[in-house]
Order: C-alpha cells, then sequence, then structure tokens
C-alpha cells in the first residue's frame, strides 16, 4: 500500500461512514500531528498569493485547523470556512474560540456543490483532502467559478490517488477559467519522505 494511501487510511478509517460527532474529534486530534506539515505548506503557498484584505474560502475546511495556520500568518485576511458536517462546524467553531479566534474565522454547513457566497465575492479558494468526498465534480467545478473574483485563485490538495484528472476536466470545462491554466503538480509536506500529495492550480480569467 503507498504511503498515500495508508495515510487516508489514518484520516479515514475504513468503517467510515460519516463524521458524526465522534469521528469530528477524532479527526481534529488525528490531523494536529498527521496533517500539520500540510496545512504549513498549503498556508504558506495561499498566503503568499492572497491580495491584502482578500477573502480566503477553505472548502471542506473540516477542523478548521488550515484556518489556524492562515490566520497566524496574515492577520489582514477575512477566513470563511465551509464543510457538510455540522459536527465537524462544531468542533472547528469550539477549536477557533480556545484559540481566540472565534472573531476572525467564521463556518458554514454547506456543500462545495452549493456554496453560500455571492458571485465573485472569494480572492483565493483553497481545499485540502477533500475533493475525494466530492460526488459531482462539474457541480463543484462551476460553483468554484462562481464564487471566485475575476483573477481569483484556486489551490485544490488532495491524495495523489484522489481523482485530480476527472477534476482537472471539470475544471477546464468552465469558461471562467483558462484551460491551459489548470495544471497539476504534485506537492511534498512535512517529514513524509515521499509526496503522497497534489495540488490542482486555477486562476479566474479577469473581466
Amino acid at each position: 500500500m503507498s504511503l498515500a494511501k495508508r495515510l487516508h487510511a489514518v484520516v479515514h478509517p475504513a468503517h467510515d461512514t460519516g463524521f458524526d460527532r465522534r469521528r469530528s474529534v477524532s479527526y481534529d486530534r488525528m490531523s494536529r500531528w498527521a496533517l500539520r506539515g500540510l496545512y504549513r505548506r498549503v498556508a504558506a503557498e495561499v498566503g503568499a498569493v492572497a491580495p491584502m484584505s482578500a477573502t480566503i474560502l477553505d472548502v471542506g475546511t473540516g477542523p478548521g485547523r488550515l484556518l489556524h495556520e492562515l490566520a497566524d500568518r496574515r492577520p489582514d485576511v477575512t477566513l470563511d470556512g465551509v464543510d457538510p458536517s455540522p459536527h465537524m462546524i462544531q468542533v472547528a467553531e469550539q477549536s477557533a474560540t480556545s484559540r481566540s479566534l472565534g472573531h476572525r474565522v467564521r463556518f458554514q454547513i454547506a456543500d462545495v456543490a452549493d456554496l453560500p457566497h455571492p458571485d465573485g465575492s472569494v480572492d483565493v479558494v483553497v481545499s485540502t483532502l477533500s475533493l475525494h468526498h466530492w460526488p459531482d465534480l462539474p457541480a463543484a467545478a462551476t460553483q468554484l467559478a462562481r464564487v471566485l473574483r475575476p483573477g481569483g485563485q484556486l489551490m485544490i490538495y488532495d491524495f495523489r490517488f484522489a481523482p485530480l484528472d476527472a477534476a482537472l476536466v471539470a475544471l477546464r470545462s468552465q469558461d471562467a477559467f483558462a484551460a491551459a491554466g489548470v495544471t497539476r503538480k504534485p506537492i511534498r509536506a512535512g517529514w513524509y519522505p515521499v509526496t503522497p500529495f497534489a495540488r490542482v492550480s486555477a486562476s479566474r480569467t479577469p473581466g
């Protein structure tokens, strides 16, 4: 079994039937050590491309740990997180409050195929280890293109065995994204000796 699939088995056991309260708390506890390196890498890359006073949306935020990293790096930005699990959102809100970030981060229960954000309202959309849960990639691509401002950035990180090629096809079908600018790249993060992750990136065309 590859390292990527072993890591996936750690954070998503085979008996996974959804993120109830117990699973959400367990995932949060596990992600603090298993995914900290990834969150730091992603936060550095997102923080580097986000303009001043940007709005950053984390899709499939889970317990919100990525947004903690971003809050530490970029005190000027607005941070939103969405997740379809109400239990994950509850854990994320409690965790943010415990770190005195409740005033900086907003969490909502929402699915990637039906985002509660106005058209063109987000500067950077980011997602970590969520895409492999998305059942309708074309619908997700439509929503991601809709909420991004012209010139906005999309950065999706997931395991290398996730349906990344299907995601590329879905994103390239959107007129808002220049097909040639939708790319996939392997990503090394943390202590992992190989590259179990990959990043899919896209820019919304200006105007």
